[in-house]
């Protein structure tokens, strides 16, 4: 039978001084009480209890136990309130997954206030560009930007970035302005390394999809590394409005070839399951669906 069972039938049965009355409390019926008790005493080889047809009493042996029993069904008794409790604040430990550029630039100026409106969350924010497995590594949820594949994963898309080809006016100065896509194939270009689609931009054009391979001169794992290369003339760059949208507005950098768009990058909050999703998770997707929503550089 059931331990904790019977030892909530046996204090029960104590407290009440009689099994009609456990049985009422626990809403049982009086020969189950009975027979958990029975039971009990049976695979503890001791009594526990004395019965006569007036009253029970506790054994020595059954007071010891009885003692135990509480401890122990007090213990329970917290620990499921602490867990209830937690399962409808916003409270403990969350640990999240940010992309390194967009950590910094976008997120970072973010988490004070977050935090401010729950004093009783910690947060742990891990940088990486990487795709991080949430279940494996401990994750409550992870930011990612990205044409979002199917998976396992839960996902709520919270903003969108649009992929821009921009260039120094310096550069385009001094090499001129690509007319097409294809004279990419003989311009510096630099690369982020990590674009999913490689070496191979796509774009939509006046007269449908346009794709161009790139021969980066210079390239890099790191957006801002490659930002900063095309700032001081480096090549052009196919980069996401949300890492060169400051850039572009007080001209370091110019859109080159506006009417070929590149694609459209969806910024999800990505978490492991449907269901039971805490309240510290589900109220971080709030308040960055409000604040990122609202950034200039996010698509609507």
């Amino acid at each position: 039978m059931d331990k904790y069972q019977e030892m909530r039938v046996f204090s029960a049965v104590v407290e009440a001084s009689s099994f009609v009355g456990a049985a009422d409390s626990l809403d049982m019926s009086k020969a189950a009480v009975s027979r958990y008790v029975s039971e009990l005493e049976q695979r503890l080889g001791v009594r526990l209890l004395h019965r006569t047809t007036r009253r029970l009493s506790l054994t020595p042996e059954g007071e010891v136990f009885l003692a135990r029993c509480r401890e122990i069904l007090s213990s329970i008794e917290a620990s499921e309130v602490e867990i209830t409790t937690r399962s409808v604040s916003v409270s403990g430990l969350l640990k999240v997954s940010v992309p390194v550029s967009f950590g910094i630039r976008h997120m970072a100026p973010l988490w004070p206030d977050f935090l401010d409106l729950h004093p009783q969350l910690n947060l742990d924010v891990q940088l990486a560009d990487r795709l991080i497995d949430l279940v494996d590594e401990g994750f409550d949820l992870a930011i990612r930007i990205a044409r979002l594949e199917d998976s396992s994963l839960i996902s709520r898309q919270i903003a969108a970035t649009r992929l821009v080809l921009c260039a120094a006016p310096s550069y385009l100065e001094r090499r001129g302005v690509p007319a097409h896509p294809s004279d990419l194939a003989t311009h510096d270009v630099v690369g982020y390394s990590l674009l999913a689609t490689g070496d191979q931009w796509q774009f939509e054009g006046p007269d449908g999809p346009v794709s161009v391979k790139v021969r980066p001169r210079f390239w890099s794992n790191n957006g801002d590394s490659c930002i900063a290369a095309c700032v001081q003339g480096a090549g052009i760059q196919l980069q996401p409005t949300f890492l060169i949208d400051e850039e572009l507005r007080r001209g370091a950098l110019v859109e080159v070839l506006p009417q070929y768009q590149a694609a459209t990058l969806g910024i999800y909050a990505v978490y492991p399951t449907r269901k039971f999703v805490l309240p510290k998770v589900r109220a971080l997707i709030e308040f960055l669906d409000e604040r990122l929503k609202a950034a200039p550089w996010t698509v609507i």
